[in-house]
């Protein structure tokens, strides 16, 4: 399937549930302001099959210790809508928190699965944090590694999936019914876009995977990984639609060329600070939500390179 045939059948997805041809899937979002991160199970309300996207596992930097009150949050709401989880999904490796993934597929059940470039954050980041032979990079910590017009379901709903890199190479979007989970791409219209400084970003592939996400139909619901709170706006706010982000983002509207474009998101970026919790949530999300391997006195260790990033 090519690049445009992928999203024709994305955009025909949002438009059969906008003429009533096919369910709209349910979507619970559930907000970890510590990370300002935005998790979601999406349930097909027929079938009762669920899919969840973009999960956080507690991470206290400070003492190293972890916990899992937001997992258990989804837990319990899986639970008690009695819904059954084929998919545990990432958009990319992230590196503003940790994932729980393992822990809800240990609670709930159901498939891991990420972008296949998820080889190359390996392959960058293995050397960065100098690890061993013992640690893949083939991907293989993972259920599924998806490409560009795979077609999961969620119940009877398709879920499509997008390759969309520039903040990371391995960044995906999800579209489910008339629903899109676009990760890092983007943010609320009123903040802008990802970050492309990490390494294997890129700006200008970021512009472009941008400007096909907004070719889906106006009234395709966007559902944003994160937010950050605009200035001026006192609430944090994960959701809105295609429409909005084509005509009001602040970064990406249109008429917004893509060298602008460029030049505005490498002047930013080069002002931004590392995200607090990249060494280890990289170090973590490589391997699929787990922990490195214990050392000879059984507990796991985090690396930090010194003058590595």
């Amino acid at each position: 399937m090519t690049r445009d045939t992928t999203l024709e059948s994305a955009i025909d997805q949002v438009n059969a549930v906008v003429e009533a041809r096919l369910r709209a899937p349910h979507v619970r979002a559930f907000f970890h302001e510590p990370t300002f991160t935005a998790t979601y199970v999406v349930s097909d309300d027929a079938t009762g099959k669920a899919a969840i996207i973009d999960s956080v596992w507690d991470f206290h930097q400070p003492s190293g210790r972890t916990s899992f009150e937001a997992a258990d949050e989804i837990v319990a709401y899986v639970q008690e809508q009695e819904l059954s989880v084929d998919w545990i999904l990432e958009t990319h490796a992230h590196a503003d928190h940790l994932s729980a993934a393992p822990y809800l597929q240990e609670k709930l059940g159901g498939k891991l699965a990420i972008g296949r470039e998820i080889v190359t954050v390996q392959g960058v980041f293995g050397k960065i944090f100098n690890e061993g032979t013992e640690f893949a990079r083939d991907g293989s910590q993972f259920d599924r590694l998806l490409e560009d017009g795979d077609v999961l379901m969620v119940g009877d709903i398709p879920l499509t999936v997008l390759h969309v890199p520039g903040h990371t190479p391995a960044d995906m979007a999800y579209i489910v019914g008339d629903a899109a989970f676009v990760g890092d791409t983007m943010f609320m219209p009123d903040y802008g876009s990802a970050r492309a400084d990490f390494p294997g970003g890129d700006a200008r592939l970021l512009y472009r995977s941008v400007r096909r996400l907004m070719r889906l139909p106006d009234k395709t619901r966007v559902f944003l990984c994160h937010d950050y709170k605009a200035p001026n706006r006192e609430e944090f706010v994960w959701e809105t639609t295609m429409l909005a982000e084509r005509t009001a983002n602040v970064h990406l509207h249109e008429g917004v060329t893509e060298d602008a474009f460029v030049e505005m998101r490498t002047q930013r970026d080069a002002t931004l600070e590392m995200p607090k919790l990249i060494l280890p949530s990289i170090q973590v999300n490589m391997r699929g939500g787990h922990l490195p391997p214990p050392e000879q006195d059984g507990i796991s260790y985090l690396k930090v390179p010194v003058n590595a990033l």
